[in-house]
């Protein structure tokens, strides 16, 4: 059985050794990082118990500046085998788009034509990028992405994780509500309160 005191002081630790001296969790952060770390630890009967299914992704939304970006990162430190996965920022691939274009889409669905493999992937930060053009023609480039990697999700049980700061409404009005509903189906939602305050100020 996993202690998952000990696991938060490890992750603390990591954290103040790799990211900042001064870093700590707080009270109220303990909730999703137990749900997290028993997800990438594929720890079943913690996740039965925090109602979370081992065979979706993690969409965790909440408030700039309250650490999911460094959650994900930390959880690389710990995770088994088979829930490792790519990370890459949402800005990062509107600036592929930009120069190699619709291929980036091709890249982050089917794995081709990079040899990329299809593999588990999160998307940091959805919702920082924009709509991008290419040769005149726009595309909501990260809407493409999520809708192909659905397709892969069903027919091949690879997974998707995405931070972001929008709302499930934002996110709706951004990306459709195709996209909205395509989350939901191929996700666990983790939404931290809009009342947290930002660490960093």
């Amino acid at each position: 059985m996993i202690n998952y005191q000990k696991l938060i002081f490890h992750l603390e630790q990591h954290a103040r050794k790799n990211i900042h001296p001064e870093y700590s969790f707080q009270k109220e952060d303990f909730p999703f990082i137990v749900r997290l770390a028993a997800y990438f630890l594929n720890d079943e009967e913690k996740c039965k118990e925090l109602n979370i299914d081992l065979n979706k992704g993690i969409l965790l939304t909440g408030p700039i500046g309250i650490g999911k970006t460094t959650w994900f990162r930390l959880m690389q430190t710990i995770m088994v085998k088979e829930q490792k996965f790519y990370y890459t920022t949402c800005r990062d691939i509107s600036f592929e788009f930009i120069r190699d274009g619709y291929q980036t889409i091709n890249k982050y669905s089917k794995g081709i034509p990079y040899n990329f493999p299809m593999k588990n992937i999160c998307f940091d930060d959805l919702g920082t990028e924009n709509n991008i053009k290419y040769f005149g023609n726009e595309c909501n480039v990260m809407a493409e992405i999520i809708l192909s990697r659905y397709d892969i999700f069903i027919n091949h049980d690879i997974k998707t994780h995405i931070t972001t700061n929008l709302s499930a409404s934002e996110i709706e009005k951004y990306y459709t509500e195709r996209v909205r509903s395509r989350l939901r189906q191929m996700m666990n939602v983790l939404s931290v309160p809009a009342d947290r305050k930002d660490k960093r100020i």
